[in-house]
């Protein structure tokens, strides 16, 4: 019994660490606007119109829920990985940074990557030719020729993800033990 409610709080301490984390993330996004001077919520506009919701009042909403949701399942897994390979369990300060960073980039690897070469780009390349309104092809416009950058770019917020998720689950499961 005492396992099985470890593993809940484990699960728990994981799944929330991966939300927050991703809120975090979230935010340093929409900071990037800012700084590219491009409308508040661009980068997430292009994860909501590559899935079809063209509308400037919609799509950035559903990129960012898809955000919020990603970070935390990735999160989840995490913990779901955790109690059956106790190696996993982010306990403290160092493990919780080194489990966090492992799964952030496994996230860049598995999701991002093959997500943005397959599927997110050669529609934002579409778009530059036959986009369904001014607002998308405008983004698609913004991030023409910028693969590479947001490739690596990408990378390194994946790494940022991973060591907050890191660094909160860790210290939310060490506080518990």
């Amino acid at each position: 019994m005492e396992t099985e409610k470890r593993s809940r709080y484990l699960l728990a301490y994981c799944t929330l660490a991966g939300l927050l984390a991703s809120i975090v993330i979230s935010g340093l996004l929409f900071s990037l606007d800012v700084i590219s001077k491009t409308p508040s919520g661009t980068f997430f506009a292009v994860i909501g119109s590559s899935l079809g919701y063209y509308d400037s009042n919609t799509s950035p909403y559903i990129g960012l829920l898809l955000h919020f949701a990603t970070g935390t399942v990735a999160g989840n897994l995490l913990g779901q990985g955790a109690i059956f390979w106790k190696k996993l369990i982010p306990f403290g300060f160092k493990r919780g940074t080194i489990v966090g960073v492992i799964t952030g980039f496994s996230l860049w690897l598995v999701l991002f990557l093959p997500l943005t070469t397959y599927v997110i780009q050669p529609k934002l390349n579409m778009f530059n030719y036959s986009a369904p309104n001014q607002y998308v092809f405008v983004i698609a416009q913004h991030f023409q020729g910028l693969n590479t950058e947001v490739l690596i770019g990408s990378f390194f917020f994946h790494i940022i993800y991973g060591i907050i998720l890191g660094l909160i689950a860790g210290r939310l499961v060490e506080l518990k033990h």
